[in-house]
């Protein structure tokens, strides 16, 4: 039976490949409930179906990458160098020092405003949080409850992607904060 918008769902076993044809033609990162109106199914449905479609790409060149509210299809960590060759990507593309210093803070700390951020790295970041917003790495998501309502920046789906991470969960962990002074003592 069609849908609202005139979408019939389609049968169990299709709905993984329609929801990567939704992804691939998809330009940004899309919701589930986008992704499970459009197929015609409910977002239980979709969810199961993208889980399967992810573990379907697990052995190839594509994956299906997600933040927790939206999915995209991405190509694979392990193809980065092909890619990167066949888009012909210079050393434009790299990253200084003092920008992995402040994604590495804003990732961890996320969300997390440019204060936090100079606090941590102890200088003025107002351009490199530019530069990173503008590459698409980070992103402004709201405002903080604080004087002056300071931005509150997260990272993005596309920062993931650089990085070859699935999410925030691919996220090393932090060594410990504090550590007794005879283990941090070489001598």
């Amino acid at each position: 039976m069609p849908d609202a918008a005139g979408t019939t769902a389609p049968p169990k076993t299709e709905l993984p490949w329609v929801l990567e044809a939704l992804l691939f033609v998809a330009e940004e990162p899309q919701p589930l409930s986008a992704l499970a109106r459009a197929a015609g199914v409910g977002e239980g449905a979709a969810r199961k179906a993208l889980k399967q479609l992810a573990e379907d790409y697990e052995a190839r060149g594509l994956r299906v990458q997600e933040d927790g509210q939206r999915y995209q299809l991405v190509t694979a960590p392990g193809y980065a160098p092909y890619v990167a060759a066949f888009l012909d990507a210079g050393p434009g593309q790299r990253l200084s020092r003092a920008a992995l210093e402040t994604l590495t803070i804003i990732a961890y700390r996320q969300p997390c405003t440019r204060a936090d951020v100079e606090t941590i790295r102890g200088v003025n970041s107002d351009r490199l949080i530019a530069t990173l917003e503008q590459r698409g790495l980070i992103e402004h998501v709201g405002n903080a409850e604080a004087p002056g309502r300071p931005k509150l920046y997260r990272t993005t789906m596309k920062f993931f992607e650089h990085f070859g991470m699935r999410g925030p969960e691919d996220l090393p962990p932090l060594p410990e904060d504090e550590q007794p002074l005879e283990e941090a003592s070489p001598f």
